[in-house]
């Protein structure tokens, strides 16, 4: 393992994350002078920290290994969100609440510990939401985008760091042009969300905030009442589009733009799949709501079946209020998650295709055992090597996901605020149900803890994080 190659890099990616200090820094200096000192102390300490790390390796000249990329994707998430914590810690807060609300922040999950968000000042609010915003592409992905130049192996940090199936494929010849593109992408949308939240009747401020978590799919907000603090329809509007398309594949926008394939969009076999679960239970939901007489079924249920399937988690009325069945059933669509290359969480549409594929695949195998019956993603035959990796992480995601909720039982939670704080946390939604329907101020610091945990796990998509705790990783 290449320690001091792993340390420089560590070094330029804390530089990057302290020089982003920058945004919420000059918000201080227009609306809260008293802020200025936390948000330059944490940049000051950043960029110093990062500088002598970098310096003290800059000679060191071998590339990464595949080996060194799983180790610094892994730690760079938890130091950075140790690193995130810092605002908070200067403001006032306990160092767990800090931590849990810059982990939350960083993995783009929106659970937070925080209340009276309308109250806190402007510079703190919008410093969350960039956290989400640097955490939805992620910074490693920025860092191979804009330093190309460094000597550093960018191949295999990409393939640590991006999820599914875009981990084994570029979008361009040269992974830095990728690295690019992806951050392009993400910028143009982010601009764009922007403007159409200006135009909606956000102000400038909160549509700013606003489009940062919405395009990273995070889900923080300005307001304890999230988007329903406007009550206004051309806003979610706005928020549904922009939630959807980035829950979409940013390969499949890829090719739409600089390929000129359009009609991807309605050809990509997992964006089709994405769209067919989300009418299936978006009917559902609003069917329910209609007969349980809920106010504004259809609004309310178009808005919160996008926002809980595509795990960002604004919220317009507190699902947790709905019948029981019905918040379940957007819980469980969370576990589907989005299209994979997206900023989204949970499993991912594309694994639940295959493994339903898979299993029709068998059932028709029984009925015609001579049959030769191959899995095929639109017009591409999947291996069977990819079917059994796909029920491997299957299999491992639920293990994860009965362990932590065995354990957040254990500190004290009832059966519907564990379930679905275990839930929220491992697909990157935010909020639940029960005790966490609000907010997770109220739950033991253990619990806060081990959600942290959740949280990682989920954003690295469970492998990526396993394998650095293997015995057998650190033999290699």
């Amino acid at each position: 393992m290449n320690q001091e190659k792993i340390l420089n890099f560590f070094g330029l990616l804390l530089i990057m994350f302290g020089v982003s200090f920058a945004i919420p820094l000059l918000v201080a200096v227009f609306y809260e002078e008293s802020l200025v000192a936390v948000f330059g102390s944490g940049m000051s300490l950043l960029i110093a920290l990062g500088f002598l790390c970098w310096f003290l390796t800059k000679d060191n000249e071998q590339e990464l290994s595949l080996s060194d990329g799983f180790v610094i994707t892994v730690l760079f998430w938890i130091v950075l969100s140790v690193s995130g914590s810092i605002p908070f810690i200067l403001f006032g807060f306990s160092v767990v609440d800090s931590f849990f609300e810059s982990m939350s922040g960083i993995t783009t999950t929106g659970a937070t510990v925080f209340a009276g968000l309308d109250e806190l000042p402007k510079s703190l609010l919008i410093y969350r939401q960039l956290l989400q915003w640097l955490g939805g592409m992620g910074l490693i992905v920025l860092a191979i985008a804009v330093m190309p130049l460094l000597g550093i192996g960018g191949g295999q940090l990409f393939k640590t760091q991006t999820p599914g199936p875009m981990s084994e494929q570029r979008l361009t010849p040269r992974i830095t042009s990728t690295a690019r593109a992806l951050w392009s992408i993400y910028l143009v949308l982010t601009v764009l969300c922007v403007l159409a939240y200006r135009f909606a009747g956000m102000d400038y401020f909160d549509a700013v905030s606003h489009a940062f978590s919405t395009v990273s799919i995070g889900g923080f907000s300005t307001h304890d009442l999230s988007i329903g603090y406007y009550d206004s329809l051309s806003i979610e509007v706005v928020c549904i589009v922009f939630m959807l398309l980035s829950a979409m594949s940013f390969a499949v926008h890829y090719s739409a733009i600089y390929r000129k394939q359009v009609l991807k969009y309605f050809y990509d076999p997992e964006l089709r799949f994405f769209i067919s679960a989300l009418i299936v239970i978006l009917s559902l939901v609003c069917l329910s709501l209609i007969s349980n007489n809920i106010e504004d079924p259809i609004r309310n249920g178009i808005f919160q079946t996008v926002s809980i399937l595509t795990t960002t988690g604004f919220l317009t009325e507190e699902y947790s209020s709905w019948p029981t069945y019905i918040s379940f059933m957007l819980l469980v669509g969370a576990f589907i998650g989005a299209c994979s290359g997206s900023v989204g969480g949970g499993i991912k549409s594309w694994r639940v295709l295959i493994m339903l594929k898979h299993a029709y695949k068998q059932i028709f195998k029984i009925i015609h055992p001579d049959s030769i019956n191959t899995i095929k993603l639109g017009k591409k035959v999947v291996d069977s090597n990819v079917s059994e990796a796909v029920w491997g992480f299957f299999s491992i995601y639920i293990i994860s996901f009965m362990v932590l909720f065995l354990l957040v039982l254990a500190t004290g939670l009832d059966f519907i605020s564990a379930f679905s704080a275990v839930g929220a946390c491992l697909n990157n939604l935010g909020p639940g149900l029960g005790e966490i329907a609000s907010n997770y101020a109220s739950v033991p610091s253990a619990t806060k803890l081990i959600l942290c945990f959740a949280m990682i796990l989920g954003r690295l998509e469970i492998f990526t994080f396993l394998v650095v705790l293997m015995p057998a990783f650190w033999r290699r």
